[in-house]
């Protein structure tokens, strides 16, 4: 297989891979007292990942967090805030926590998948406010999370309102590197073809 076509190949196969992966929305979150509303002095902090997919139609969710002031009593993601990255909203999802997130602590990890078809993994209000549906929750969630107006909560015996909290962000997802990568791959072809035309025309017989 000739340069060119081999790259032509490359391209088209990176393609496809951009499309499989198209449905899946990862992001980043950092916890922490200041970032509560109204903000805190507590030295807690939370590192984690949330990733939706919105063809499975789950929300895989992934948590480290320690040094807080109180034990936990509770944690969700709230959702949607009137202004990206600020104020407060009410839970998002499930009531009266997580399942399985782990309470009386002061540090710990979690992590879960929600089927975001149940209505189990959201409360029940917030389906309430969005049609009535599952399908209306999960849109308004997908729309909140990738407009910066959602935030994960740690709820604890000293701080009820949270004691640490941190905004969704968005994390560029592989197809966008992906396409920067084929950006790369064309320039490069096209700069090839140029200096092929180019020497060409200076050895041939004038």
């Amino acid at each position: 297989m000739k340069p060119m076509k081999r790259l032509t190949s490359v391209a088209l196969i990176a393609c496809g891979l951009m499309s499989a992966n198209a449905t899946i929305f990862d992001y980043s979150v950092l916890l922490s007292g200041p970032a509560e509303s109204p903000a805190n002095a507590s030295p807690g902090f939370g590192i984690g990942t949330v990733e939706f997919d919105n063809f499975l139609n789950t929300l895989t969710l992934s948590l480290t967090f320690g040094n807080l002031l109180g034990t936990t009593t509770a944690s969700h993601i709230h959702a949607a805030t009137a202004s990206p990255f600020t104020l407060t909203a009410g839970v998002a999802t499930t009531t009266p926590t997580f399942a399985g997130f782990p309470l009386g602590v002061t540090a710990g990890s979690y992590h879960t998948v929600l089927d975001l078809t149940l209505a189990s993994s959201y409360n029940p209000s917030y389906i309430t406010a969005n049609g009535g549906t599952t399908a209306g929750a999960e849109a308004a969630l997908a729309a909140a999370m990738a407009s910066g107006e959602a935030y994960w909560n740690i709820h604890t015996t000293d701080f009820a309102g949270g004691e640490i909290r941190g905004f969704l962000v968005a994390v560029p997802e592989p197809s966008s590197l992906t396409l920067l990568g084929l950006g790369g791959i064309g320039m490069a072809v096209c700069a090839w073809k140029n200096r092929r035309a180019t020497k060409k025309i200076q050895t041939e017989p004038a």
